[in-house]
């Protein structure tokens, strides 16, 4: 069971209660820039009577209530709350004696525009923007109309943090969109990857079953009069073959429903451990068997034998595997020979025959494209056509890690 960790501390906060903490923070800047502080002769900005009078508190306080009002309404209505903050910012203005809406008043919309640009659509965000700007240019307006003095290069410069907020929100918004995409493409893709999978191991091991049963059971539908206990030998082989293949269903039922239950992420899943998966090990015993069905495999091994990481290993058995039902089902060969080479670095395979030899390097049948997907996915080189002097040859080279782990 897989545990989300929890969000870090700051993040839990949410936006509406930033902004109330930043228009509380920037209230108590504005009232310490306009009182004599240690080692100051006067104070930084002019102060305005009304900042200190009841009328003016009285103000202080219903801007603040509107602020703290339209940082609760932040996430459910972004813009009623941003035209709330963008109120409380033009009233606490009035009491500072000031010709332009001041960034301090202003901070807490540019923190509501930037979260509006970065979580709602992108026309929600423009028309947020577009109220804060017509805000600053009602306010000038308005002071020019009267007569009053204005703040241009303030008011300019308080638009401008307007617009880089938005900026910053919308590339958050992007970003975010972008991020999504990928992991939505990427599941899709894992998706595909593991069916494709699932029908490679399915073709390769029903495939050969398959092969190898219908080789039998003509076998034994041949001599069933003459040769009874050659047709009971050939049934046995039927029945041995048809309880391996079905013991493979299984294992990849059973490796699907842990994958569907959440399990599948533990380094060897209970029913690996019941039935482990194929490998090179198993070679012989796939000889054996193809050569009592008819068909004689001949495996010349060369090189130091050593253990394999177990996704080439599996690789190795079913390329093998896949060749060898390739020869029973199409060559018409009575013969085929298999090299394994393990040398420092490389796993060399090697399937022959003399048979017919119909396949082409271009085929497009599932076998020799299961086995070229198997190779490209481990980053091998492979090779599968005619010979000159007659018959087929499946070529597969796997790079083998050095420091890759092994079962």
């Amino acid at each position: 069971m897989h545990v989300t960790p929890p969000l870090p501390l700051l993040k839990r906060v949410p936006p509406g209660a930033w902004v109330a903490l930043t228009w509380c923070a920037t209230t108590l800047f504005t009232f310490l820039t306009r009182i004599r502080l240690p080692g100051e002769h006067a104070s930084e900005d002019q102060v305005a009577a009304q900042f200190y009078r009841w009328d003016g508190l009285v103000v202080l306080a219903l801007a603040t209530v509107m602020a703290l009002a339209g940082g609760r309404l932040l996430r459910r209505r972004p813009l009623g709350a941003l035209a709330l903050l963008l109120a409380a910012a033009g009233l606490a203005t009035t009491d500072l004696a000031v010709g332009a809406i001041q960034l301090s008043q202003f901070l807490a919309v540019d923190l509501a525009l930037s979260f509006v640009a970065a979580t709602r659509p992108r026309r929600t965000g423009l028309v947020a923007l577009g109220m804060a700007l017509a805000v600053l240019v009602g306010w000038i307006a308005v002071r020019l109309l009267r007569g009053w003095g204005v703040g241009t290069s303030v008011e300019l410069a308080v638009a401008l943090t307007a617009v880089v907020c938005w900026l910053l929100g919308d590339a958050t918004h992007r970003t975010r969109g972008y991020t999504e995409r990928l992991t939505a493409q990427a599941a899709t893709q894992a998706v595909t990857d593991e069916r494709l999978r699932i029908a490679r191991e399915m073709h390769d091991l029903v495939a050969h079953s398959i092969g190898i049963i219908a080789l039998q059971a003509g076998a034994a539908a041949r001599v069933v009069h003459t040769q009874p206990e050659a047709a009971r030998d050939a049934m046995t082989a039927v029945e041995n073959t048809s309880r391996e293949a079905l013991s493979g269903l299984r294992r990849m039922l059973g490796a699907l429903r842990e994958t569907e239950s959440g399990t599948a992420g533990r380094t060897e899943s209970a029913t690996e451990r019941r039935h482990p998966a194929s490998g090179l090990a198993d070679l012989d015993r796939l000889a054996a068997a193809t050569t009592a069905a008819g068909v004689r495999v001949e495996v010349d091994r060369r090189g130091e034998r050593r253990p394999l990481p177990p996704d080439i290993d599996l690789s190795a058995f079913r390329i093998i595997q896949e060749s060898i039902t390739n020869v029973v089902r199409h060559s018409g060969a009575r013969a085929c020979r298999v090299s394994v080479e393990q040398d420092d670095g490389v796993l060399v395979l090697r399937v022959t025959d003399e048979g017919r030899g119909r396949g082409t390097a271009t085929d497009t049948g599932f076998g020799l494209i299961g086995m070229r997907e198997r190779v490209a996915l481990l980053h091998g080189e492979f090779e599968a056509g005619p010979r000159p002097e007659g018959g087929f040859r499946v070529t597969a080279r796997l790079p083998v890690p050095p420091t890759a782990a092994v079962r």
